[in-house]
């Protein structure tokens, strides 16, 4: 339980630098930054909680998480200017919350003793739903909706856990397997550009 909650706090804070650098480059003000922030970091989980009856949501049983998320937005404030490469650190942020999150919700969903495909869900939900939120925040359309692979990583992520975890690998094993091919998937489809198909009706 220690590296789990590790993991969630270290995902929470991942999150929120990512929407405090999509706010930052909205040019919002410090209160409007840590909003973004905050919904980003615990958007997702707050969604997964309310559909599985967990209350209360887990960012008001622990105070942890707010302290994570205000810690996040004043580091990313204060280097805002030391990141250059804004998209890269967007990027970078995003992705590793995105793998570690998707831990979080697909062990969440076994632990309750859901079917696989409902924690599978529950773990693209909670590394996704963050971001989709951040997004219509900031008037954009989620990454989730475009062609760019991101929720699918998730997929193939709890898809990974749910089969270590059926033949009872360790657990540091089953946590730094998921968030890899998490990782790595978005990694490569940025790299070389790979992309699902769009669908579309002519006007």
């Amino acid at each position: 339980m220690a590296i789990l909650y590790f993991l969630d706090l270290l995902g929470t804070t991942a999150f929120a630098i990512s929407g405090a650098l999509v706010a930052m480059n909205k040019r919002f003000d410090p209160f409007g930054v840590f909003i973004i922030a905050f919904v980003t970091a615990v958007g997702g989980g707050t969604l997964r909680d309310i559909l599985i009856g967990r209350q209360p949501v887990i960012w008001m049983q622990n105070p942890d998480y707010i302290y994570a998320i205000i810690t996040a937005v004043i580091i990313a404030i204060i280097f805002r200017k030391n990141l250059k490469y804004l998209s890269k650190s967007l990027f970078l942020f995003d992705t590793i919350g995105l793998g570690i999150f998707t831990i979080i919700g697909t062990e969440i969903g076994l632990k309750a003793n859901f079917h696989p495909l409902i924690s599978i869900a529950l773990g693209t939900m909670s590394a996704s739903f963050g971001g989709v939120i951040r997004d219509i925040l900031c008037n954009k359309i989620p990454v989730i909706f475009r062609k760019e692979i991101y929720a699918i990583a998730c997929v193939f992520g709890a898809i990974t856990f749910i089969i270590l975890n059926k033949f009872n690998f360790d657990s540091s094993v089953i946590y730094i397997s998921t968030s890899l091919i998490v990782i790595i998937i978005r990694l490569i489809a940025v790299k070389f550009h790979l992309s699902l198909p769009l669908f579309y009706t002519k006007q």
